[in-house]
């Protein structure tokens, strides 16, 4: 049984997406993880059951899936299996479910399929262990027919109830009843317990974890699932600003496209409003590269102490702020740079330095209490750490880690 909550390491709904979707990054296929996934169901219910008939209903996305890789493995176990699908076949969509699903058709000899369409279908199950693989963690919103049909005739049947990740009709995150779910005897979750397990035991029953061969490792790496978490939905009402607004602070008489690209590269992830803060003449030169950037006139040839005022302004009023890019490293703008520091961290900002803005806080370096990356080269590192980086990778993680430690900050 479960123990208490705080005794597990959690995951939401998005960050499994977002490690699935880096998995890949790192060469391991989501064809593999369901594989992973639907054995370890199989071989659990193995371990626990008689050799009887087992009835797995499938839904037609990824804990579809999962059931019918389970349905194969479960077959080679010596169980007869009966796969009841809702809805129609060519209705799947997901890559991964859809190969499994035509690999199941290769078994139809051997295995009952049967398609349910309509909540107004009859149904009839003969078995005394019954898999629920309808719905995953990605489902939100309240229960439709005919999946709460099935929900409903699932609970009424005197049968063992094996869930897979979780019961069907329950928010992974909040554990909310979406208007009806299958009260299983036991869950099968993968890779890390999900949050709403622990909020909805009652509809859970046993729950077990498995590992479907995601290393912890690859939760300390960065890759494209990162986006996919920050990145928000567009409603159709939102308005400019709801998607964030960005100050990025530098730029120089040198080098005057760094801060324009570095805003460029903000507004294609998706950010609405990106202010561009560099002295007057770059400021220029960066409004005719694109029509998009907002672009804040500093008086003098560099970043200096008089804009002091103006840049404070901007910084109350962004979700965000961006220090470095093309900077320069005059000895006023250093003392700028330490001063809006100052008053990032008081306002709680989150906080980006690059470039020139790593090599101006490396003077006055100190842990701060607001979110702060480094996106440091190896030279950068030095200065900010003092120490050359070693050659070996390992050696570098190691470094990294412990300055990122000492730094209370992220170092990319």
């Amino acid at each position: 049984m479960m123990k208490k909550k705080n005794h597990f390491n959690t995951i939401t709904s998005r960050e499994m997406q977002a490690l699935e979707i880096n998995s890949e990054y790192y060469g391991i296929s989501l064809l593999q993880l369901m594989e992973n996934a639907g054995s370890a169901v199989a071989k659990e219910i193995a371990h626990r059951f008689p050799k009887e008939k087992v009835v797995i209903f499938c839904g037609l996305g990824g804990n579809g899936g999962d059931g019918f890789v389970a349905a194969r493995h479960l077959l080679a176990l010596g169980f007869k299996v009966s796969v009841i699908i809702v809805g129609k076949s060519k209705w799947i969509k997901h890559k991964s479910t859809l190969k499994n699903w035509i690999s199941l058709q290769n078994f139809r000899k051997d295995l009952e399929i049967k398609e349910f369409l309509d909540s107004s279908d009859t149904l009839e199950v003969d078995s005394k262990i019954v898999v629920d693989a309808l719905l995953g963690t990605g489902s939100k919103g309240k229960l439709r027919q005919p999946i709460r049909k099935i929900v409903e005739f699932v609970n009424s049947l005197d049968a063992k109830k094996v869930s897979i990740d979780i019961p069907t009709g329950i928010d992974s995150d909040s554990g909310e009843v979406l208007g009806d779910a299958v009260k299983a005897n036991l869950t099968i979750t993968f890779h890390k317990i999900k949050q709403g397990l622990l909020n909805a035991r009652e509809y859970c029953g046993e729950v077990i974890v498995h590992k479907i061969g995601l290393p912890n490792q690859i939760e300390k790496f960065a890759g494209p699932g990162d986006i996919f978490l920050v990145k928000d939905y567009r409603s159709s009402s939102s308005h400019k600003g709801d998607f964030g607004r960005l100050l990025v602070i530098g730029g120089s008489r040198v080098y005057s496209g760094a801060p324009a690209l570095v805003s460029l590269s903000a507004l294609r992830t998706g950010i609405d409003l990106v202010y561009t803060a560099s002295p007057e003449k770059t400021s220029f030169a960066n409004s005719a590269l694109s029509p998009n950037l907002i672009t804040i006139k500093l008086k003098g040839k560099h970043v200096n102490l008089n804009n002091f005022e103006k840049l404070i302004s901007y910084i109350k009023n962004v979700d965000a702020i961006i220090i470095g890019p093309g900077l320069g490293l005059h000895k006023e703008t250093i003392e700028l740079i330490e001063l809006c520091i100052n008053e990032i961290e008081k306002k709680a900002k989150p906080l980006l330095l690059d470039a020139d803005g790593i090599n101006a806080f490396s003077t006055f370096k100190r842990p701060l209490k607001n979110p702060v990356i480094f996106t440091p080269h190896a030279e950068e590192f030095k200065r900010l750490s003092g120490i050359n980086l070693p050659e070996k990778i390992e050696d570098r993680v190691k470094e990294v880690r412990k300055l990122a430690s000492e730094l209370n900050a992220v170092i990319l």
